[in-house]
């Protein structure tokens, strides 16, 4: 198992390699003028000529690549060309919002997913099986961007005033405030040490942040506010996940140890559920990892209508203002994320059917 990770780990450096490359050239070929992007269109030659050399991008495109391998190497990322800041930073305070809303996104999609593909497989060819699917297929072909619309203003417009009302837009209600972990466990940490960066990461997912610290009430007021973009969010994975477990499970509930089971005299619900649906995930966890990788970098047009700065929200604005730093930096960051999420894929097939080997 050991070898089999590390093996994995060495193969994803050339792929990482080559997105970053990819990103990085791709970035700086794009029209228009960084310089102008960031200082405005009343930049003078001269201002624009000392801004490219102080941030090296006066230097041809291979140059500079090789001299930023060289400060990622050393762990030095660069400061945003917009804000100023050290894109770590940024990183720290926008990653967490879009991790926080692709987990709920694929905790609604994933729990609601499943059992509709298991009942829509158990009632095959069924006026069941025919809705579930309906339902499953009119998730799928709904814009995000329409969705979510819909969403804010059924819960937020129409149902204001009544218990079932739920916030349009932000993480938390004004006035709330929910304390870094550090700070409300009372430890005296050095600011930037490893263990400080950590806890202020998860102090920026609020639910999580609300839960170790037993905020009731602050976690009942983010849960609301991630209810509507989660779920605009999660339908199409909603979607995807049933569709396949509905066809993993039909294949599945036709092999001879299926007919088996039944012929013990085992209850229907134990054949289904403990014997063919285990067998079933294989696929449908492979679906889910996918899932995820895609939600962490498609996540744009849901930050911005529900006004969440997340990292696919502040990637759109960083390709548009020609901020190279913050788009190879959270390119990476996403890419790093599919390669260890499918390898977490992998590793979980083992569990699920104990004839996987990991030589």
């Amino acid at each position: 198992m050991t070898s089999y990770i590390i093996r994995r780990l060495l193969l994803a450096i050339p792929v990482l390699l080559g997105i970053l490359f990819a990103t990085f050239a791709l970035a700086r070929l794009l029209p228009g003028d960084p310089c102008r992007a960031v200082l405005g269109e009343h930049a003078t030659d001269a201002i624009c000529d000392a801004f490219m050399e102080r941030h090296g991008l006066d230097k041809p495109i291979p140059t500079q690549f090789v001299i930023y391998l060289g400060e990622v190497a050393r762990g030095e990322f660069g400061n945003s060309l917009r804000f100023q800041r050290p894109v770590t930073d940024l990183l720290s305070e926008r990653l967490p919002v879009t991790v926080e809303l692709s987990l709920s996104a694929l905790f609604i999609a994933t729990i609601v997913g499943i059992p509709l593909g298991v009942i829509s497989a158990y009632w095959r060819n069924s006026p069941i099986d025919v809705g579930t699917m309906l339902l499953a297929n009119t998730g799928v072909s709904m814009p995000v961007f329409w969705l979510g619309l819909m969403l804010a203003y059924a819960f937020a417009i129409l149902l204001k005033g009544t218990p079932f009302w739920l916030p349009p837009s932000g993480r938390m209600t004004s006035g709330m405030y929910l304390p870094p972990l550090y700070e409300a466990w009372n430890l005296a940490l050095e600011e930037g040490s490893a263990l400080y960066n950590i806890l202020a990461f998860i102090s920026n997912m609020n639910i999580l942040n609300a839960l170790l610290t037993g905020s009731w009430e602050e976690l009942w007021d983010a849960i609301k506010h991630m209810i509507l973009p989660a779920a605009a969010l999660g339908t199409i994975p909603m979607s995807i996940i049933a569709r396949m477990t509905r066809s993993s499970l039909l294949e599945v509930l036709g092999l001879d140890y299926v007919r088996v089971a039944r012929s013990k005299g085992l209850r229907e619900l134990m054949v289904v559920l403990k014997h063919a649906l285990r067998n079933a995930l294989l696929p449908v966890v492979t679906i889910i990892g996918l899932q995820l990788g895609y939600l962490l970098g498609g996540a744009v047009l849901t930050e911005t209508i529900f006004g969440l700065t997340g990292v696919g929200k502040s990637l759109f604005e960083a390709i548009t203002a020609r901020d190279y730093v913050v788009v190879q930096v959270f390119t990476l960051v996403i890419a790093v994320g599919f390669v260890i999420i499918n390898l977490i894929v992998d590793l979980s097939y083992a569990f699920l059917d104990p004839r996987v080997r990991f030589e």
